[in-house]
């Protein structure tokens, strides 16, 4: 729809495709804070669904960085971008680098109810976002293997926090 306003009616139309947000303050639906705050609660056997699918994570700092600079580019007016950090990995990956950067052995135990039904799992989210570097000059700076490394360490640090650990609930799977 709004695609078609700006094509019809020349309404300034940018759409931006922000990929797998994560950072402090997520909810507990989502895998990064259900397994950081699973570790955090002192449980070495996770509670997981699938782990073979492959996400595209970003931080949220360059998100919203992407979300503004989207905003402010005359030459975005149109156009349909990705903000990602190009780079992805799987959720049993995922799950080990975070056991890592928080120095804990961990086993993972894949729960029937935490499977999504077979057609509406997403093998694989990748961002390219050749697009928005080349359009709005935005790069991640949180991107690559190092940059999720130092944007999990910021987020397991805000929720192994004991004022946060107290505001979710890691024993309890929320859909």
């Amino acid at each position: 729809m709004a695609m078609a306003f700006y094509r019809s009616f020349d309404t300034p139309v940018a759409i931006i495709r922000p990929f797998n947000t994560y950072g402090p303050r997520q909810s507990a639906r989502a895998v990064i804070p259900t397994i950081i705050t699973q570790i955090a609660g002192g449980q070495q056997e996770l509670k997981l669904g699938s782990t073979h699918p492959t996400r595209d994570f970003n931080y949220v700092k360059d998100i919203v960085k992407g979300f503004i600079s989207i905003a402010e580019a005359d030459a975005a007016v149109g156009k349909v971008m990705n903000i990602g950090s190009n780079y992805e990995i799987s959720i049993r990956k995922l799950v080990e680098l975070i056991a890592e950067l928080m120095q804990v052995e961990i086993e993972i135990q894949t729960e029937e109810a935490r499977m999504r039904p077979g057609k509406s799992e997403v093998e694989r989210l990748w961002a390219d976002n050749t697009m928005a570097k080349k359009i709005l000059g935005w790069e991640p700076r949180y991107g690559g293997y190092k940059g999720l490394r130092r944007g999990l360490a910021e987020t397991i640090n805000w929720f192994s926090r004991d004022e946060n650990k107290k505001k979710y609930r890691p024993e309890v799977y929320n859909i």
